[in-house]
């Protein structure tokens, strides 16, 4: 049975084990009470360095930092949920569940830019896991992330469904200022039911219409990006999204299409017969389609968007509703131009 305030309720074998585990009916009836509250455990960990790179095509970053590993929001459509896996850990209840904070991430982003050579490039917050998640409250791990650049001058995106990037106005307004930041709210409905039950632990969809309204109000250049689309989920609330974000001040959107690589496809699949029972053969149909015939294909190009007629209809929908509300019309990159190194050890005193 699914678990209260969270997304995954299965728990699948991470899949670099030796060794897998595999359910077994031994007659005896199953328990029909729900399973009791999982309690999120964090652990501290000293990272080995802190900016990812990738050289993907279809990506608009190529460095990103992420300061946790795992995400409290629970996001049953998370396309970072595999990488627990190298954790020896389960994509599912665990992704959500055993947190890692990089208590050190700071220290070493302040060593790699000041590093001979380095040239500086946007480094995106909230690439994998979500920046802002909860456990961010105590740990501001992000927070110290973003003084770091900002005392560097270096260009900064970040991507969060929580509200609470609205605590860190003061270092992102004089940043914008600079033309050094920009910020985009995931929004993946106006449904409140549909989006606890999909984002169990992530700020609600109406709040995080407030949050752009107040980062936009403190001058910082704010989008939204409607992902993922999810065929006849929330595929209708597109232009609702689109709508209420541009009247908040947005600027900019985007939109992904649903992804099921790995053991996604089966957490997808179980969270649909627990959820939405009527609707997940339909749904399952429509990803297909989208995919060439396959659950999931991570081919560039199109692994963001999808192929065939369902792909093309939604592309064109979001582009006229684009057009019709005036957003995309400016590039939302911030400058490089404005880099300082910093210094190696800031309580060293200069010799001369």
């Amino acid at each position: 049975m699914p678990r209260k305030g969270r997304g995954a309720s299965l728990s699948p074998d991470p899949r670099y084990l030796e060794t897998t585990r595999e359910d077994f009916d031994d007659g005896w009836e199953a328990d029909t009470e729900p399973p009791a509250p999982l309690r999120t455990t964090v652990k501290e960990e000293r990272a080995r360095s802190i900016i990812a790179h990738n050289d993907s095509p279809d990506i608009p970053f190529s460095a990103s930092i992420n300061p946790y590993r795992g995400c409290e929001h629970g996001c049953i459509y998370c396309y970072a949920r595999p990488t627990h896996a190298y954790l020896d850990l389960s994509p599912g209840i665990d992704f959500e569940s055993r947190l890692y904070a990089k208590t050190n991430a700071h220290e070493l982003l302040r060593a790699e830019l000041g590093r001979p050579g380095y040239r500086p490039q946007l480094i995106a917050l909230g690439a994998n896991t979500d920046p802002y998640q909860p456990i961010e409250r105590q740990r501001m791990i992000t927070r110290r992330i973003i003084e770091v650049l900002a005392g560097c001058g270096h260009p900064l995106g970040i991507v969060t469904k929580s509200a609470l990037v609205e605590r860190d106005i003061d270092l992102l307004a004089p940043m914008a200022e600079r033309n050094l930041l920009y910020v985009f709210l995931s929004v993946t409905t106006l449904d409140h039911e549909l989006a606890r039950r999909m984002e169990p632990r992530a700020t609600a969809p109406r709040r995080r219409v407030e949050t752009v309204r107040r980062l936009s109000a403190a001058g910082i250049p704010v989008g939204v990006m409607f992902a993922p689309v999810i065929p006849a989920l929330n595929d209708s609330d597109m232009e609702r999204v689109l709508e209420a974000a541009a009247a908040a001040g947005a600027r900019h959107a985007g939109y992904v299409m649903l992804r099921l690589p790995l053991e996604i496809k089966d957490l997808f699949r179980d969270w649909l017969d627990k959820h939405y029972p009527l609707k997940a053969g339909h749904v399952m149909r429509v990803i297909r389609d989208l995919r060439e015939g396959r659950d999931n294909r991570a081919d560039f190009g199109t692994r963001q968007t999808g192929t065939g007629q369902y792909a093309v209809l939604v592309q064109r929908r979001f582009r006229l509703a684009c057009e019709r509300l005036g957003l995309n019309s400016g590039d939302p990159r911030p400058t490089t131009a404005l880099f300082t190194p910093p210094p190696v050890n800031r309580d060293q005193l200069p010799l001369f």
